[in-house]
């Protein structure tokens, strides 16, 4: 197993995401506890010593399974992770009240790591106002007590919302979350993000590496470059070698759903091969490629607003869209637009199109935002 430096610890490169554990019968809230068990035994035994779960995770049941599973294994031996689930405006005034559960179910005194969960535009606000909810003050009153060991923050915001956390909270933070893969280091700004970590001198911890497992089932054209370049690595060991090839990267969560996917996520962090420049260079083609394919090439120059009778934001919610499209769903989107008024939506488009006459890529605006629409009601 490959580790990394933090502070004066010694963390596995690869870490233990408890988002997407194995369940039964396909339901989400109904955890296989025996093969939960099997695979943090296994992920212990082979150098494993970072676990990461969260309060909404399977429902809320995420946490006590994980607290189980890691109740037979030394204290000393692991390093747990949690976070405060702000991406619930309802929970902004149950700091206290959460914070106590999540020990509770994790069955342990303090958290090794925590972190406040999914700061984006729904919540940045909520998030900044300390006055009013003091999740700022009692998190960093909980670091000081000792319940807390390293304080930290995930972000799915954009690169303005994260610049305000960090402007606020920044000097606090000993470690950034970002979803990173070879193909939202350009499409979901993570480049920037790196970046403006650096500024802080924060160290990167990757959630969505695989993209859910969109970057595993790739088309054979591209899998067959892939495969000319480096014949003997696996198409999932290209977004993990990819990571390791960014060295602000500490970190990489998995969330793996079965002891081989495991295993084979074990056997890839079990050496370090980072890309050489013409290997990432390959990849990066093969991402714009595929985001080519799929998203549309609004550039933001913002022509059509002006000519948007409802006066859309029509630049950020065709980002939106490219968003939902490429991914096939997700939350990312409904949960962005959740902030924007109802007649600020897709839905509000009136298709006069009047804003694809001036569109200098000629995106069919109109058809775009009544896909959008329905993309979201399925």
């Amino acid at each position: 197993m490959i580790y990394r430096k933090f502070q004066d610890m010694e963390i596995s490169a690869l870490g233990f995401g408890a988002m997407r554990l194995p369940v039964i019968d396909g339901k989400e809230g109904q955890i296989d506890e025996p093969a939960v068990q099997e695979m943090v035994d296994y992920a212990m035994a082979h150098g494993i010593n970072y676990y990461d779960t969260a309060w909404g995770y399977h429902e809320g049941h995420s946490e006590p399974v994980m607290g189980r599973a890691l109740k037979k294994h030394p204290r000393d031996r692991f390093y747990l992770a949690s976070k405060f689930p702000g991406y619930d405006l309802a929970n902004m005034t149950k700091v206290r009240e959460i914070f106590e559960k999540q020990l509770e179910r994790c069955q342990v005194d303090y958290f090794d790591f925590y972190l406040f969960h999914n700061v984006c535009s729904m919540n940045i606000d909520a998030y900044l106002d300390d006055e009013q909810y003091g999740v700022y003050t009692y998190l960093t009153e909980q670091k000081k007590n000792g319940k807390i060991r390293h304080l930290g923050f995930s972000v799915h915001g954009d690169y303005e919302v994260t610049k305000r956390f960090l402007e606020a909270y920044g000097k606090d933070m000993e470690f950034g979350q970002i979803q990173l893969n070879w193909v939202d280091y350009d499409f979901q700004e993570a480049k920037r993000k790196i970046e403006l970590f650096r500024e802080y001198q924060i160290p990167v911890w990757v959630m969505e590496p695989l993209r859910g497992g969109k970057l595993v089932s790739l088309a054979d054209e591209y899998i067959e470059r892939l495969k000319t370049m480096r014949p003997d690595e696996s198409i999932p060991g290209w977004s993990f070698r990819f990571l390791q090839t960014i060295p602000e990267v500490v970190v990489t969560l998995s969330g793996m759903s079965n002891f081989e996917q495991l295993k084979e996520n074990i056997g890839i962090f079990d050496t370090e091969r980072p890309l050489e420049k013409e290997e990432w260079d390959g990849l990066m083609a093969i991402s714009g490629e595929m985001l080519q394919k799929n998203v549309l090439p609004c550039t933001a120059c913002r022509y059509c607003t002006s000519y948007c009778p409802q006066e859309l934001d029509i630049p950020s919610l065709l980002s939106l869209y490219n968003e939902h499209a490429f991914t096939g769903g997700g939350f990312i989107a409904p949960m962005a637009l959740a902030r924007v008024p109802k007649d600020k939506r897709p839905s509000a488009c009136v298709g006069c199109r009047s804003c694809e006459a001036v569109c200098p890529q000629e995106i069919k605006i109109s058809e775009a935002m009544t896909r959008f629409t329905e993309l979201l009601k399925s």
